[in-house]
């Protein structure tokens, strides 16, 4: 599918930032989505393959969405700061697409580093259509947050993730609050290795259940 695509660089917390907007080809976008990269220090970007096929899925299901570069990273400006300085990063950019699509609901995605970014933003906010993590890093940091967050979230995880493993992540979701939704990709690895396809189709057809509901 082609795509309509604009480079942009939105004002953030410390500096500019880097970023894409991606508009679905064929109709009006039905929901507004910012989509967050893997760790900056580990050579996360938003040309991640993951992230890629994020997007694409959203898009597909007829969502605007904005991937950016986190602070540091490529032509972002600014230094890596530990996750407090990405989520205002996210913010920003958040308020850049809404600003941008006052009249459409938003939303928040991301992959491994970049989905405990928008769960830990999206949690503390009101109105998020959904809160979508791939990937989610249940081995690193706390996901206590998660326990008491009322946003919709939906989760997909590869079925062979070694940085959330299938048992901790069945364990940690259990604990979740809802609303909530858990997919598994038969994947090698964290990365999505051999179900990158099902992956976006899977983005889509979450994507699309929610833009349907709200429209």
């Amino acid at each position: 599918m082609a795509r309509r695509i604009e480079s942009h660089f939105v004002a953030g917390p410390a500096g500019r930032l880097e970023a894409l907007l991606e508009e679905p080809e064929d109709q009006a976008p039905r929901l507004a989505v910012v989509v967050c990269h893997p760790h900056p220090l580990y050579g996360g970007t938003m040309h991640n393959k993951v992230v890629y096929r994020l997007a694409r899925g959203l898009r597909r299901a007829g969502l605007v969405v904005l991937r950016f570069n986190f602070r540091g990273v490529a032509a972002s400006e600014g230094e890596h700061a530990h996750t407090v300085g990405e989520i205002e990063d996210a913010r920003a950019a958040l308020g850049w697409l809404r600003a941008r699509y006052p009249e459409i609901p938003f939303a928040l995605a991301g992959f491994s580093f970049g989905a405990r970014v928008i769960t830990q933003l999206g949690c503390s906010l009101e109105g998020a259509a959904f809160l979508m993590a791939a990937g989610f890093p249940t081995e690193r940091d706390s996901w206590e947050y998660l326990k008491n967050c009322r946003a919709p979230k939906i989760f997909i995880q590869s079925t062979n993730d070694q940085f959330g493993p299938r048992a901790e992540m069945e364990a940690a979701y259990a604990k979740f609050a809802g609303p909530k939704q858990l997919i598994w990709i038969e994947s090698s690895d964290h990365f999505f290795v051999g179900g990158l396809e099902a992956l976006e189709e899977a983005v889509r057809e979450a994507a699309a259940h929610v833009a349907e509901s709200t429209s």
